[in-house]
């Protein structure tokens, strides 16, 4: 018995997230959607074929990091709390995910902008979420 008394913890921790506050951010998701648009950018300026595939390997890469960033903080952080101070989450988070799908399927540089402008939309309320 007193072996288990000894695995009890000293102090018991509450936290929104799942770790404390400062791990999470929509930064990542901005930074591979600028990549994205990057190479789309270089895509568009190249005649090289080889290059120009390239570009489109890394691009949908990095759509995929972008989906992958959004879910993590749409999942991971935002709470139910939030939701009720800004009731259009669900909706943002939706477009951003679908407009990081779109960007794998075009090479157009107004696509990736969506996108970007998406994530900015976040970006505000994240940051609202932290006053």
């Amino acid at each position: 018995m007193k072996l288990m008394s000894w695995l009890d913890p000293k102090r018991v921790v509450h936290a929104h997230c799942d770790l404390p506050c400062g791990v999470y951010d929509p930064a990542q998701a901005r930074i591979e959607a600028e990549s994205v648009k990057g190479c789309i950018d270089k895509f568009n300026g190249s005649d090289d074929a080889e290059f120009k595939q390239r570009a489109i390997q890394i691009k949908e890469e990095r759509a995929e990091m972008v989906k992958h960033h959004l879910w993590v903080l749409w999942t991971d952080y935002f709470k139910p709390e939030h939701l009720a101070k800004h009731p259009n989450l669900h909706e943002l988070f939706w477009n951003a995910t679908k407009a990081a799908g779109d960007v794998k399927k075009s090479t157009d540089a107004a696509v990736a902008q969506k996108l970007l402008d998406a994530i900015n939309e976040i970006d505000k309320i994240f940051w609202d979420t932290k006053k």
